[in-house]
């Protein structure tokens, strides 16, 4: 993928940015931040130069004034909410989240709990954090929100909500993901501190969708189909357009909640300091886009594994036709077909000729590589074997690993660990490769390309296995699937 972003450029714009915006407070600033702060993967997909850690690096530059509070819906505790990019559920993600910013030498205060309901999962929850030392607040669902303003501007609304006690001047709201009520929480600290005689400020950092490129832009429609659950909608910022004669994107949760923050900060300083959402927002990114047509083709791309991934949730029962419909609208707007993702067409080839199924996996030099089933291993273990002598100069016909390394390992898999498959999984084929690689110069050849398959993308013509999954994602690898399953069992572990 051809770099279309100079991470160097946004760092320095969006520091400069972000002490601006604080020196426009006084004393404390709320600051809601979208996206992931260090490992923002969607970003660095759709923005190819976007390096995932780049907003923490801004952060660790302050950190002595920084504090971290981590938000997280009740509802997705209940629902055992997985973050797609890591394959863990947002309840964990949060203890992840706290031991990366103690990483960072940043300090995170405390967990809200969002939407709280009180149920038997959520207190557990609750009390596992408390146990670990954890500060816990609870903050309710208001009736009529965010249109009900007079309720949500009072003691039943955000005064109902428990005050988080802050030490630092700037406070970085943050979350698992989307939807979690980063916002509210912010909102809600408005109200508190103004009670507690504070005059606290609020703005926001949410990289996408990105205001300063056009609405239609694939990078901003990728927005939408990774929030096709919570089903956000790119929009032209209506008070933006009024206030200044001027278009902007922006989406319409803040959108809608903008009546909100700027009826509060009116009763809380007389007047609001921003005109519109976008005006709350200190996004630079689209300044830093140094080759669009680059940006557009890594944000069709996207658009497509976003596809997929939900064609696979609903076979799995955890989507809808719904959002499958959502997601092909996406697809006409952006201008992109499942034909422009190569490796489906090869994999889809490979195995209707070889009856069985098969995978493809695109070169940095556009090349495509496919695997096939055999009685050894399964097809992208083959594909990932293949690439990788493909990369090293390694003529096709070269046996890197012997059928004496791997039948012991499958008769152990099978007939030992109650394994029904025999085929070894991706990291299982590595393992056997890197032992080889110890007397075998070319599997040493072979391992050593490892690092060259980060960004790829690769198809596989069925679903498979959480343990091949989570081994493409340690690789780095862009993976998607057809919507089915190798065999025509009901459980599939």
């Amino acid at each position: 993928m051809k770099k279309a972003f100079d991470n160097d450029k946004y760092i320095s714009m969006q520091s400069e940015k972000i002490r601006e915006r604080i020196g426009q407070f006084g004393g404390k600033l709320y600051m809601e931040f979208g996206g992931k702060l260090f490992d923002d993967y969607h970003a660095s997909r759709v923005l190819p130069g976007f390096q995932p850690d780049s907003k923490i690096r801004m952060l660790t530059q302050i950190k002595e004034d920084v504090e971290v509070v981590i938000a997280i819906n009740a509802g997705d505790i209940e629902k055992n909410k997985v973050r797609g990019d890591l394959g863990i559920t947002y309840d964990m993600d949060v203890l992840r989240l706290i031991d990366a910013f103690h990483d960072y030498g940043l300090y995170v205060g405390s967990v809200v709990l969002t939407r709280y309901d009180g149920t038997d999962t959520v207190i557990a929850y609750q009390k596992k954090l408390e146990s670990l030392g954890i500060k816990v607040y609870k903050h309710y669902t208001i009736p009529g929100y965010p249109s009900n303003i007079p309720l949500i501007i009072s003691d039943e609304g955000y005064g109902k909500n428990e005050y988080i006690e802050t030490k630092h001047s700037l406070v970085v709201v943050t979350a698992p993901g989307p939807g979690s009520g980063k916002m509210a929480v912010c909102l809600s600290q408005l109200y508190h501190e103004n009670i507690h005689g504070v005059k606290a400020g609020y703005a926001k950092f949410e990289t996408f969708p990105i205001w300063n490129i056009p609405l239609q832009h694939p990078v901003n429609l990728a927005y939408e189909a990774a929030t096709v659950d919570l089903a956000d909608m790119n929009m032209i910022d209506p008070y933006h357009l009024e206030a200044y004669g001027v278009s902007t994107v922006n989406y319409n949760r803040d959108v809608a909640v903008f009546p909100v923050l700027n009826t509060m900060f009116k009763q809380i300083y007389g007047d609001s300091p921003y005109k519109s959402p976008t005006d709350m927002g200190v996004n630079m990114a689209g300044n830093c886009i140094i080759d669009d047509e680059a940006a557009q083709a890594a944000g069709k791309q996207e658009i497509l594994r976003r596809y997929y991934k939900e064609l696979c949730e609903k076979r799995k029962g955890d989507s809808s036709q719904e959002r499958i419909d959502q997601l092909e609208l996406i697809m006409q707007k952006a201008g992109c077909t499942v034909q422009d993702r190569p490796v489906v067409s090869a994999s889809n080839l490979k195995a209707e000729l070889t009856g069985a199924p098969a995978a493809a996996i695109e070169l940095p030099d556009g090349q495509v590589i496919t695997g096939k089933t055999s009685a050894l291993m399964g097809a992208t273990s083959a594909m990932v074997l293949n690439a990788l002598k493909t990369l090293a100069g390694i003529p096709d016909d070269v046996q890197l690993i012997a059928p004496s390394i791997i039948e012991p390992i499958q008769d152990l898999k099978v007939q030992h660990l109650g394994g029904h498959n025999p085929h070894l999984h991706v990291g299982e084929i590595l393992i056997a490769l890197t032992i080889c690689a110890a007397t075998d110069p070319q599997a040493k050849a072979a391992i050593d390309q490892l690092g060259k398959l980060r960004g790829l993308e690769v198809h596989s013509t069925v679903i498979l296995s959480p343990v091949d999954e989570n081994t493409f994602h340690k690789l780095g690898v862009n993976l998607t699937c057809e919507a089915k399953y190798q065999t025509k069992k009901l459980y599939h572990g």
